[in-house]
């Protein structure tokens, strides 16, 4: 890909519409792998999304023009997946595994389309929900995030001159390849791009994939984003998210069924994925829940994606857990990617270098770190905890515990009783930075 001159086209952000989400696969891997199993198995499962910024102190409405916010949505409801986009989807090889999508999956997506929003301010936030078949509204997770986060970047940038805008990018470009010239130190480092959905923009994440590809060689192992796997001839990366347990939880009739809800969901991406993608994300309800009632099968698997609990702990926690199973964790995987930096990256590969095998997600730290590049002083393009949530599914309310009650969302009464089914073991609040 051409190197763009990022500080002359920030500047130049003054057309009609400069649209910020271009096409359908500027979004997470994942999305497609889950999308694919949802219209196989659910294919008429309602479900409500919603934006929820936990930076409430960052007031969202009053910083990002709503016309502005509508322009950007309504494009990206107009965008179709080209024909060269489903080709390479097609063919393509994913984590070794030809034809990883299924032929009428490819047809469905050529008429693909984002479904309709509702968008209002309150109280200097923007309430954004996307309501629909769970098959179409899983899909603006990701372009809604980035599109919100970009315009919060625009915004802070909107009235800096040229060589202001080029001094920034100078210091954030600094800035990162410092934090690579670190991580050439750690020689069996397995790292990809996890930085769609907070990135400052997508021409920024563009210039940090390719950092990252020309610094670390092969031990950038690929990137999150779709479009941008294409692009670069890069591995997409990506197995599945708390969406799934969530949407099955909420459409549990009884307890019974809601504390097999996490472990029906593996069963049912079993049926569809193998191999490396066989990764369980276990915080959804709680870690210490999850594998407290785990069956002996999921030992099996590939390995975990711990998300909410401090990384080595949450290791730790997995590992006890895998020799309790019989399982040797040196051929197991653990997948670390909650607000993952250069300096938690270190600290985590030095604990486990050898004991197990590893890769990291670099996210938002990655993507949008441009804390004290700001030649003004201005703090106003630090990161921001923004989500997007399901938030209902068939109209009943859905739930996200976490190992972080900071990062649960729900109706307190639904969250009480998720509580009472799961337990509130290993549950420690923390604040969310990213």
């Amino acid at each position: 890909m051409a190197v763009t001159d990022i500080a002359t086209r920030t500047h130049n952000h003054n057309f009609r519409l400069d649209p910020i989400v271009r096409s359908l696969l500027d979004t997470d891997f994942y999305k497609l792998l889950m999308l694919q199993m949802i219209r196989h198995l659910h294919p008429d499962t309602q479900a409500t999304f919603s934006v929820i910024n936990r930076s409430t102190e960052v007031r969202l409405a009053d910083v990002i023009d709503e016309g502005e916010l509508r322009a950007q949505l309504d494009f990206a409801r107009s965008l179709r997946f080209t024909k060269k986009e489903l080709i390479w989807l097609a063919g393509n090889s994913f984590y070794g595994n030809k034809q990883m999508f299924a032929p009428d999956f490819i047809e469905w997506l050529s008429t693909f389309r984002l479904p309709d929003y509702e968008l209002r301010k309150v109280d200097g936030q923007f309430e954004l929900h996307f309501d629909g078949p769970w098959t179409h509204t899983s899909m603006w997770e990701i372009p809604a995030l980035a599109i919100i986060n970009e315009l919060r970047s625009r915004a802070a940038m909107r009235d800096k001159g040229r060589f202001a805008l080029d001094v920034l990018y100078a210091r954030a470009k600094a800035k990162l390849w410092e934090k690579v010239e670190r991580l050439r130190e750690l020689p069996d480092l397995r790292l990809s791009d996890f930085g769609t959905r907070r990135r400052h923009g997508f021409l920024w994440q563009r210039w940090c994939v390719e950092a990252l590809k020309e610094g670390l060689g092969d031990r950038f192992i690929g990137t999150s984003n779709v479009l941008l796997a294409m692009d670069a001839d890069l591995e997409a990366i990506g197995t599945n998210a708390h969406e799934l347990p969530m949407v099955a939880a909420a459409l549990a009739e009884t307890d019974e069924e809601l504390a097999a809800a996490p472990y029906k969901v593996l069963r049912e991406w079993q049926q569809h994925y193998g191999g490396n993608l066989l990764i369980a994300l276990p915080d959804a309800f709680g870690s210490a829940a999850f594998l407290r009632d785990a069956p002996e099968w999921v030992a099996d698997w590939t390995g975990f994606r711990p998300d909410s609990a401090p990384p080595i702990e949450a290791g730790e926690q997995i590992i006890r857990w895998w020799q309790s199973q019989g399982r040797d964790p040196a051929g197991k995987l653990l997948i670390f990617s909650d607000g993952m930096d250069v300096g938690s990256i270190e600290q985590v590969y030095r604990h486990f270098h050898g004991r197990v095998r590893m890769s990291f997600g670099w996210g938002t730290n990655l993507t949008n770190d441009f804390r004290d590049c700001d030649p003004d002083g201005a703090h106003d393009l630090e990161p921001i905890s923004l989500v997007c949530k399901v938030t209902s599914a068939n109209g009943r309310p859905a739930v996200k515990l976490s190992d972080n009650p900071a990062k649960a969302t729900g109706k307190p009464a639904e969250i009480a009783r998720y509580l009472r089914v799961f337990g509130e073991a290993g549950h420690q609040r923390r604040a969310v930075e990213v």
